[in-house]
């Protein structure tokens, strides 16, 4: 004999809301999940920390990788600043966000500097 309050013995008298005493169901619509929300390319807490991207280039400089070449991954090439002015010329809201790229490469690029000079400034302690 089925004991009440079992979800099977719910199941077996055909009760649709076997979760809920009543008839109350417990599943949701999840719209959200299936919508296109537009995300910017460029996200504004992106371009605040320029000292975890320089921590990054450093770690790489301790790995063994050039200074010299690190900075020129770190750096806005000419070709790609001339580029983005273009860009910027047709499409004025453009040119803030360029802006904004190339002042945090070059923050990027002066703290990674910082390191790089400070490592030859330690000394060892034994």
């Amino acid at each position: 004999m089925p004991q009440k309050g079992r979800v099977d013995s719910k199941v077996a008298r055909g009760v649709q809301y076997y979760l809920t005493g009543k008839g109350f169901s417990v599943n949701c619509v999840f719209s959200m999940a299936t919508s296109v929300q537009f995300v910017p390319a460029v996200q504004p807490a992106d371009l605040e920390f320029p000292q975890r991207e320089a921590a990054f280039f450093y770690g790489l400089f301790l790995r063994g990788h050039s200074a010299e070449r690190l900075r020129q991954d770190i750096e806005v090439p000419p070709a790609v600043l001339a580029k983005w002015h273009r860009e910027a010329e047709r499409d004025p809201q453009l040119g803030d966000v360029f802006g904004r790229m190339v002042d945090y490469r070059r923050r990027v690029l002066a703290i990674f500097d910082l390191l790089v000079g400070s490592e030859g400034n330690h000394q060892r302690v034994q």
